[in-house]
Order: structure tokens, then sequence, then C-alpha cells
């Protein structure tokens, strides 16, 4: 099954899939595919009714040889080290594919934040925060929010590590709310890069997309956001799903309604009166197939059963590599998720820039300059694929990414 499936096996996979077709030695290959360190903690925290948990915590730093680490805080029950690790492995890549100057970083809490309260999770969050506290700074390791993390998260990160550093820092963090020194178009920044990476793709492989089918699995903030602006480039949405489930309406739907409907019920199927299961969803006969939920949601065996023509990635990971190698051998277009869903950590780029230098961009200049890398990496990277006459655009993006990164760390050295 696709969730037995180890996320740091599958990118250090990915990793060799891609070297193979770069003049890179065997070292700096083998540097790529570890992170330089991984904290793991143990949080101690005193819950509402006096009892004291103990939550397991890790915050993994990978390669930062292009910048500092920059990358994600996720609070899910399946957070472990490998995921971290692969987690922060993407992110470098990703870094490099969009060209930033970053390296990989992503941290996340083994906790259902469903299970406590807003005084639970501010107590963990800062509890966090104070065991990162020597790892991150503006110029060492950037957090940002992730899977049920968000400005909440970040703010409380922010006023712990300015609080026991006596400093006024905002670009400690990023995916900060806008009065505590946030960015314009940073929420919706993922699910906008996803958009732009499916208009670029239909484009490139001569499709039309306005009313192009779509089916999008996971419907949190990338999925929704990327549905609805999907929408508005005139494609057909017409099944999106979360946990419960999928609405299904094969005349398409209104995905801002059906969001409004999972924010008022909590579960998207509530939407219409057709439903699937998520499987289901990931399988229906439709030009476009936007996997945005977590990673290894499609394995080999459901790989075969996808009727999509083109996957544009919104979760990280989402494919195993057994997967990948199918929609090869069956030429389905699949648009990685290091390019696709780059939107975030570019606006989060772009808020530490702003904080850096105390000087603000409006939403539309920040939206503008998010095409413009989002377009330009797209165009890097197909031309890479062409050139290199690569085996999919998986192996294309990593191969800009390695070079990128490989190249950064000849002109640095190596220390004795």
């Amino acid at each position: 099954m696709a969730d037995e499936v180890n996320p740091f096996l599958s990118l250090q996979e990915q990793i060799d899939n891609a070297a193979a077709h770069v003049d890179v030695d065997a070292g700096t290959v083998e540097r790529l595919k570890h992170p330089e360190r991984v904290l793991e903690t143990n949080l101690a925290v005193e819950l509402d009714d006096g009892t004291t948990e103990v939550f397991k915590a890790f915050r993994s730093q990978f390669n930062g040889v292009r910048g500092p680490y920059k990358g994600g805080v996720r609070y899910h029950p399946q957070v472990d080290r490998d995921e971290v690790a692969a987690l922060s492995g993407w992110m470098a890549v990703k870094c490099a594919v969009v060209n930033i100057p970053y390296g990989g970083g992503k941290g996340g809490i083994r906790v259902d934040p469903d299970d406590y309260s807003t005084a639970e999770l501010e107590r963990l969050t800062r509890a966090f925060a104070t065991e990162i506290a020597p790892l991150i700074g503006v110029d060492r390791d950037v957090p940002a929010p992730d899977v049920n993390t968000g400005q909440r998260e970040m703010n409380w990160i922010k006023d712990t590590y300015e609080t026991i550093e006596r400093t006024t820092e905002p670009g400690v963090v990023t995916g900060k709310a806008i009065d505590s020194g946030g960015s314009q178009g940073r929420v919706e920044a993922t699910g906008r890069s996803v958009a732009l990476t499916a208009r670029e793709a239909f484009d490139y492989l001569g499709m039309d997309l306005s009313g192009a089918t779509v089916a999008v699995q996971g419907y949190g903030n990338v999925g929704s956001i990327a549905a609805g602006l999907l929408d508005d480039l005139g494609a057909d949405v017409v099944a999106v799903s979360d946990s419960s489930g999928a609405a299904y309406d094969p005349e398409g739907l209104d995905p801002r309604a059906a969001r409004a409907t999972k924010d008022d019920t909590g579960d998207v199927v509530d939407h219409t009166e057709r439903t699937l299961t998520n499987e289901q969803l990931l399988t229906l006969d439709v030009d476009l197939l936007v996997p945005a939920a977590l990673e290894n949601a499609i394995d080999e065996t459901i790989a075969r059963d996808v009727n999509a023509s083109v996957i544009v990635e919104g979760a990280n990971g989402p494919l195993t590599p057994a997967a990948d190698d199918v929609f090869a051998e069956r030429d389905v277009s699949v648009f990685p998720d290091v390019l696709a869903n780059a939107g975030g950590v570019t606006v989060s780029y772009f808020e530490w820039v702003q904080n850096r230098q105390r000087f603000y961009w409006s939403e539309e200049r920040v939206n503008d300059e998010l095409e413009t890398v989002v377009v330009d990496a797209f165009d890097e990277l197909t031309a890479a694929y062409e050139e290199g006459d690569l085996p999919t655009l998986r192996v294309a993006a990593y191969v800009v990414a390695i070079r990128r990164i490989a190249s950064a760390a000849q002109q640095s050295g190596t220390w004795p």
C-alpha cells in the first residue's frame, strides 16, 4: 500500500534517478541525499486538566549551501523522522528549481490538533519554538506553516523566539498574519502556483484548459484555492475531496461554494448529493488530476487505474516512485510538486525579503512576481527535459536542482 512507502527512500531514489543525467561527482550526490542535521525532541506540555503529556517533535535541516534552511512545520499524528527528513530534502530541491536562495528545512510535531484546545496548542507550539530557538533565525533557518498549522502558530513561534532572544526579528518565520509582518498573497500562494503550473502545462501540451475537467484530492488551503483559480481560468472542477470522501458533480461544481460547505459542516461531501471515495476520485476520467493531500496518495496499483491525462502535484510527494514509473510507461504528463506547489516557499521568500527591508509590497506585486518565478521555472524545467531527452518532467526538475546545488557546493569548497 502507498502509506507503507518510506518517503525518505523515495526522495533518495528521485535524486539517484536525476543524478544519472548530471555530470557531478558521487560524493556530492551522496551529500544531497541526507539532511545535515535532524533535531528530535520530546515536548512536555501541561494540558488544561493539569496533567502533562509528552509529544515527539522534529526539525530537519537539509543542505544549506544555497542559503538559510527553509520549510514548514506540520502537526499530524503520522509525523516521524523519515517523513520530516524527506520533506526537508524536497524543500531543498524545490528552492533550487525556482531558484530562490534557500536550503531545505521541515519540522513537525506528532499530534492531532483536533484533540486539543487552543490554549494547549499554544503551549505546545511555544515549547517547540523554545527547543528550536538555537537553530532558527533570519539567516539560519526560517520555519513556515504546513499541514494543520497557519498564521496563528507562526505568530506564536515568532513571539517566543523574539522573547527568548530579546529582539525584534519578523523574518524568523514566514506565513505570519499581515499585522505581524506577513505578506499579502501568502495564504493563496501555493494554490496559485498549482493553477499557474496547470495553465502553463496545458499550453505546453497543446491542450485547452478552458472546459477541461478537473478533480482535486485534498481540500485544505492548497486544493481549495487551486480549484477556485482553475475555475477562474475556465476549467470545470467536477470533484473535490477531503478525508470524509469526495463531492462529485459531472456537470461541474462551484469550488468556492464547496469550500464554504466544508467550513460550515466540516466535510466537503456535504456539498453534493453524489459522493465518491478518495480512490474513486483519483481514478475519474478527467483531463487534470490535482493530488493535494498528503504524500504517497497514489501508489503503483492506483496509478494503473488513473484516467487523467495530466497530473499537477499540489501535495509534497503524492506519487510513489513506482507510480511515477507507471505514468511514464503510460505517457501521462506529471508536473512535479517541486515546481507546482513552490508558490508557498516563493512568497515566503518575498515575505522574508520584505521583513528584512521593512518595506511591504501590494498583493498585485506579490502575485505578479510569483507568476514570473513560476513561468520562468516552468520554462527552464521543460527546456532541460527536451534538451536532455530526459525520461520524465520530475527527473528534469531534479536535474535543474542538482546542477544548481552542486555548483554552489563546488564554489563553497569543503572544510577539512
